[in-house]
């Protein structure tokens, strides 16, 4: 039988997001000696933040400033709260959601401006709430460079300490559990191509294995049950190898596991076109503009869906769908303007940090992306009439679903109310999309409403076919303020820390029932860097 081969180190993270990287670097800063465990392949190194779109939610900027957006800490808690509707024994939640508030400015914002990451100028304003507020003002910062820029960043920081051996990252390596000791604590851990078993022996020991559901069972489980609908299913947009098995360990030995039914998923999904594993999806920035429909073909309501508001209700009104995907409508014009993809993959502009592609994308309308979803994925579907788009959709549901009358009767019954001109339009969408664009960054990337249908042959129409994707686990394992891992009865367990999506970005649930958006690849750096602080001072 072979020996077990043990490693030894000052602290081990489980995990090589980009929370388990920046607990590292600033470890590694203060004369740590610091092992990676992480499940990935060496190049994917930084988890799902390398393809992240980049998006952070922060107060106090300068670009804030340069717009004259009045934000302040105070604000953004008081958002927060809205939102987050905590319960009585949300302490550490709570804690967390004030920790954010009061530090995203200096303990993320200037610290990510001192790696030399820069942020685009414009301040988007998403989550605006819908039946409960949420961002009263816009504090969504965008890093120029997406996901990518950001943990390339980090990994350069890295490089120098794995070059003098202060780092060690175990890549394709799974931890598989914990057990505390007096001094030292252990790690066991797989290299999951070689089944080789080593133990890593650490002073302390890092949780940033990720979230629940990167296995879709659990966000099935834990999330989707709850809509009570049979029928419901989705996508998954998150990492397989977040699995929850590290959590399920922990919280067998003592650890608290705290909101696990609370998750931030996406209502606009589409299958991957170059799907890597099972159900594999990409989310995408629905439009505005676009007709939100089920799978008849009908406007979904009363309440018409519009993005950019309140994600967890449209997640919420598509969950309670006959059948797991629904439609939107649009034609080329909206398309080009507002369709998105999130993510650092399928937006080179910014991630590549080419200025001027960016722009003309912004102002003559983003060709090139509408294409390549044409091209590549199924989900998508142009034609120049509605009889042809209706054909098509059928066609990719096995089912003749959709009536061409009615799905005729729909677009028209919307298109009818600009004939007349803007004084007499009564529609809630309409009404919200110009309340949009009075903000100058959402009116760069929304169409002035108008007519879906008309004249299909020089401005084709799209149905896009989409469904919930799986993507953040807003639940974790309970930590207090230093990222330290807290067990039943509220004690620490000593020498054991848990940050990033892993603690429900603090507190095991700090964004609470949703978040504000932007929340989370701050929320790692912030857990991240509390950690680090926590087990240097202790030395």
């Amino acid at each position: 039988m072979k020996q077990v081969e043990n490693l030894h180190c000052d602290t081990a993270i489980a995990g090589g997001g980009i929370a388990g990287l920046v607990c590292a670097l600033e470890l590694l800063a203060q004369g740590e000696q610091v092992i990676i465990v992480d499940r990935d392949k060496a190049e994917r190194l930084g988890g799902l933040a390398r393809w992240a779109f980049g998006g952070m939610a922060l107060c106090g900027t300068k670009q804030q400033r340069r717009m004259k957006i009045p934000d302040s800490s105070d604000k953004l808690l008081a958002d927060w709260y809205s939102f987050a509707n905590f319960s009585e024994h949300d302490y550490w939640p709570k804690a967390w959601a004030k920790e954010y508030a009061e530090h995203c400015f200096d303990k993320v914002y200037l610290w990510l401006d001192k790696l030399g990451l820069k942020f685009l100028p414009a301040v988007n304003w998403v989550e605006r709430g819908l039946y409960t507020p949420g961002n009263s003002l816009p504090r969504y910062h965008v890093v120029w460079g997406t996901g990518w820029q950001l943990v390339e960043t980090v990994i350069e920081q890295l490089t120098p300490y794995l070059a003098n051996r202060q780092l060690t990252i175990l890549s394709q390596h799974k931890a598989t559990a914990f057990a505390q000791g007096q001094e030292f604590h252990c790690l066991s851990i797989i290299n999951e191509q070689t089944n080789q078993k080593l133990v890593v022996n650490a002073a302390n020991v890092v949780i940033a294995c990720g979230g629940v559901n990167g296995a879709l069972e659990n966000a099935k489980k834990n999330w989707l049950s709850g809509f009570n609908n049979p029928n419901a299913n989705m996508l998954n947009g998150a990492n397989p190898i977040s699995d929850g098995k590290l959590h399920q360990q922990l919280a067998a030995q003592g650890a608290k596991l705290t909101h696990v039914d609370k998750m931030w998923n996406y209502a606009a999904g589409i299958r991957h076109p170059q799907a890597e594993f099972e159900h594999h999806g990409l989310s995408l920035i629905p439009c505005k503009s676009a007709l939100w429909l089920n799978h008849r073909g009908q406007r979904i309501g009363p309440t018409p869906l519009v993005t950019g508001f309140d994600t967890h209700e449209l997640c919420q009104q598509v969950a309670k769908q006959q059948k797991p995907w629904t439609w939107q409508i649009l034609n080329w014009q909206i398309a080009k303007k507002e369709l998105a993809v999130s993510g650092s993959a399928h937006n080179p502009s910014i991630r590549d940090k080419k200025l001027w592609q960016f722009i003309a994308e912004i102002l003559f309308g983003n060709k090139r992306l509408v294409r390549q979803l044409l091209e590549e994925s199924e989900d998508v579907i142009c034609a120049d009439s509605i009889d042809g788009l209706v054909q098509q959709m059928n066609q990719l549901t096995g089912d003749n679903f959709v009536n061409s009358d009615e799905l005729t009767k729909v677009i028209k019954g919307y298109d009818q109310q600009f004939a007349n001109g803007a004084s007499i339009e009564n529609d809630d969408q309409v009404r919200r999309i110009r309340h949009a664009r009075q903000w100058r960054p959402d009116r760069l990337r929304t169409c002035t409403p108008a007519p879906i249908g008309k004249n299909p042959q020089k401005n084709p129409l799209i149905a896009i076919r989409v469904q919930l994707i799986a993507r953040k686990s807003l639940g974790g394992i309970q930590t207090n303020l230093n990222s330290q891992v807290l067990d039943q009865a509220g004690n620490v367990m000593q020498g054991l820390y848990c940050i990033g999506e892993a603690a429900g970005f603090g507190g095991g649930g700090a964004n609470g029932e949703k978040s504000l958006e932007g929340t989370f690849l701050a929320g790692c750096i912030l857990t991240a860097r509390n950690a680090a602080k926590a087990i240097t001072s202790a030395r």
